[in-house]
């Protein structure tokens, strides 16, 4: 019977000779199947490289019929070669003619070999290729030789990723690897960005695949794995994880990948075989990634993640880099690329290298899509396996208005996006024409339009999109971004800068709004089931009154000889506003009792998001100055759609009927005791969503700075009065077909209204 090979080793130190050899990429691919060929006793050796159009070429063998060379083609999922393409796992056969999925091909001349072998080429997981032995004889290779052949893939797996092999492929034709593709996604952000990738988490690039010393590497590999485990021990033994909620879990996960002694020993083998303690990191790595994608158990599939965090993190230490990308590596039109990243940890990055932002997660709503809108950063989530099918440098453009993300575009496509930017280009300029101008309707209705704002880099905004002030600053933001809580005095000077820069604009300052999904990783909360519906907002605040008094004092100091607006939110019950007055007009009271000027004026308003306060609108108009609509939440809740759900964020209509009604009831109630009332959610920045709102009554909107200009081409178009009476009627005949969304698109039609 016939042993296993010499050894991985020895044809390991042979292929890296012959990677040295200044010879073409045809010669070389040559003399690497005839090496695998002979170190494995096998009659053929060949190599298949995955086209972009889905056909596997044989691009090199020692074996078969020379002749067949670029000739010879399977598509993924046909034939032994395609199966294993497809499935992305080695196929080991005594007789290969025997095999349902054999499919001979003439003008090789295999039909004389009966023992088969081939694994994928894998890089991050994604198949780029296969490589096969065959021999006469009737014969399962041994576990050896499978562990050898798939540790030489990797060898040409490096030739595909750094484009040797590129200028083999046929004219017309391209590998797959550098093909262009198309990942559908959600818009986070809108605008759009043509640059180059940077992944935010960057793959290690492994320069010595090939160890010299078995017993040396794996040393190596025993002390970065005991040091990642103490690692991961030390982040579960902080105080601030807690004993139980979403962060445990994840590191839980961490420890479980962490100590599996599996994981361990598929890696030592990979060293035994000739690898590096990086290179087996990587083949190991590679191979999970491309079992677990397959997964249809959506759980096994969502631990990708722990498992690719865990591995990027034990070659770091084993190559002793640290994370991210310095200031002077990033482009100049980088495009962000992350499976998920924290606010703090955008802003880290130089802005004005910033063209875009891409995500395998993320929502609309997630901490760090908020921070991207602020700064006017493209933005697409949900972009699936996104990190997997790029490398840093690759061509790419962000379409967050689409949400789609194009990755290695061709040149009728980035010609066409170019020209999109440029026709932005001018609008904006339209926009800013308008910037000085009152927004007010064609039948001389007036509105305000606000901005909102939540940090320092939103405030020149105020001036250059023309807002008349901030309708909503987000407080929580400044501690979002923060490792620690904020200090009284950092408070302040935050608070004091916003004024200042808005000068005699109003300003409407929201009390923290945290809890539910905006977790700060220094605050200890309780694990709850429905975070949103929970302990948040202002009712954490009332439960925590030294947060609240401190950061009501850091407002009323901020504020002296100022008007001050104090907006609360979720507020359900009245007496939530009747205990934080009673605050305030203590820290009033404080404050003057000290020597420290006070406000000129104090208002306190209410944000109305919880759909009770649509039952209690009179006694809500007696204890409050002013009303702030929060369409999110409100619709969020009236509709029990969780809006960080992506499966049903988008299910229910904000335009829909019963929604209008519940906004126009809001208004009407306003109107009738003269209450200042202004919409601040997504709705307002949305022309056709912000036209039904001025139907309604609404004449204060507040929205990001980018939809200012928009909103205001629309508004100077807009008959409000004749929208009106058309908007009531289908509101109250519920008798009426047809969707409101439908009558207002078609009414801006006949109208002229630009949308």
């Amino acid at each position: 019977m016939r042993g296993p090979p010499a050894g991985p080793r020895v044809l390991l130190r042979r292929l890296r000779e012959i990677m040295a050899e200044p010879i073409s990429a045809q010669e070389r691919l040559n003399k690497i199947v005839t090496q695998i060929a002979a170190n494995m006793v096998a009659e053929v050796c060949s190599a298949y490289v995955l086209r972009s159009d889905g056909v596997l070429e044989l691009y090199a063998t020692e074996g078969l019929k020379a002749e067949s060379v670029h000739r010879a083609q399977l598509r993924v999922g046909q034939g032994l070669v395609g199966t294993i393409a497809e499935e992305a796992r080695p196929l080991n056969l005594p007789d290969a003619q025997s095999h349902p999925a054999f499919q001979y091909l003439p003008e090789t001349g295999e039909e004389q070999y009966s023992a088969f072998l081939g694994v994928p080429i894998l890089r991050a997981g994604r198949t780029l290729g296969v490589l096969v032995v065959q021999n006469r004889t009737h014969r399962t290779y041994y576990d050896e030789e499978v562990e050898a052949l798939q540790t030489t893939a990797m060898v040409l797996a490096e030739m595909l990723a750094v484009g040797e092999l590129e200028r083999l492929a046929p004219p017309g034709t391209q590998i797959d690897l550098k093909r262009p593709l198309t990942v559908a996604g959600v818009s986070l952000g809108e605008g759009v960005g043509l640059g180059h990738v940077v992944l935010h988490e960057p793959r290690v690039v492994i320069t010595a695949l090939i160890g010299e010393d078995a017993e040396a590497e794996s040393a190596r590999l025993d002390a970065a794995i005991a040091s990642l485990r103490l690692f991961v021990d030390d982040m579960l033994s902080r105080d601030d994880i807690g004993e139980s909620g979403e962060h445990r879990d994840v590191l839980e996960a961490y420890r479980m990948f962490a100590n599996d002694r599996g994981w361990a020993r598929r890696m030592h083998e990979a060293i035994r075989n000739g690898l590096s303690a990086e290179a087996a990191v990587e083949k190991v790595q590679s191979d999970t990634r491309a079992r677990l994608q397959r997964q249809i158990d959506p759980f096994l599939r969502d631990r990708l993640h722990d498992f690719d965090d865990l591995a990027n993190r034990l070659l770091r230490v084993l190559m002793n880099k640290p994370h991210g990308l310095s200031g002077d590596e990033l482009p100049r039109d980088a495009i962000l690329v992350a499976r998920n990243m924290g606010a703090a940890e955008l802003l880290d990055y130089d802005r004005e290298r910033i063209r875009g932002l891409v995500l395998e997660e993320g929502g609309p709503t997630s901490h760090v899509t908020i921070v991207a809108r602020a700064l006017g950063i493209a933005s697409v989530g949900r972009a699936g396996n996104i990190v997997s099918l790029v490398e840093n440098g690759d061509a790419i453009i962000v379409d967050g208005i689409g949400g789609e993300v194009h990755i290695r575009p061709p040149a009728d496509v980035e010609s066409a996006y170019a020209e999109k930017v440029r026709f932005r280009a001018k609008r904006q300029e339209q926009y800013r024409l308008l910037r000085d101008r009152p927004a007010v309707t064609r039948d001389g209705h007036r509105v305000s339009l606000l901005m909102n704002a939540g940090l320092l880099v939103d405030l020149p905004h105020l001036v250059e999109a023309g807002a008349e002030g901030i309708g909503l600053f987000r407080t929580e933001l400044q501690f979002m971004i923060a490792a620690r809580m904020p200090k009284l005095r950092e408070q302040q000077a935050l608070y004091g800068s916003v004024l200042d820069a808005a000068g005699d604009r109003p300003v409407t300052f929201r009390t923290l709004d945290i809890g539910g999904d905006k977790v700060l990783p220094y605050f200890r909360t309780a694990e709850e089931e429905n975070p949103a519906m929970g302990w948040r907002a202002i009712r954490l605040g009332l439960d925590r009154p030294g947060l609240l008094r401190m950061q009501i004092r850091a407002l009323l100091q901020a504020a002296a000889g100022r008007e001050l607006r104090i907006m609360l939110p979720m507020v359900t019950d009245l007496d939530e506003i009747r205990q934080t007055r009673g605050l305030i007009d203590r820290d009033l009271a404080h404050l003057r009792r000290h020597g420290y000027e006070a406000p000129a004026r104090v208002l306190v308003g209410a944000m109305v998001e919880v759909p009770a306060l649509l039952f209690d609108l009179d006694g809500l108009v007696r204890e409050v100055d002013f009303l702030s609509v929060g369409s999110n939440d409100l619709l969020q809740f009236m509709t029990a759609t969780d809006r960080g759900n992506m499966r049903v964020a988008s299910r229910f209509d904000a335009l829909s009927r019963p929604f209008l009604r519940a906004l126009r009831q809001i208004v009407r109630k306003a109107e009738s005791v003269g209450m200042p009332v202004t919409l601040c959610g997504e709705m307002a920045g949305n022309p056709i969503a912000a036209m039904a709102l001025i139907a309604l009554g609404y004449r204060s909107l507040s929205m990001s700075a980018a939809a200012i200009g928009p909103v205001k081409a629309m508004t100077h178009a807009l008959p409000a009065a004749k929208l009106a009476t058309a908007l009531d009627t289908i509101l109250d005949d519920g008798s009426q077909e047809g969707t409101v969304r439908a009558m207002l698109t078609a009414f801006a039609e006949a109208e002229g209204v630009p949308l």
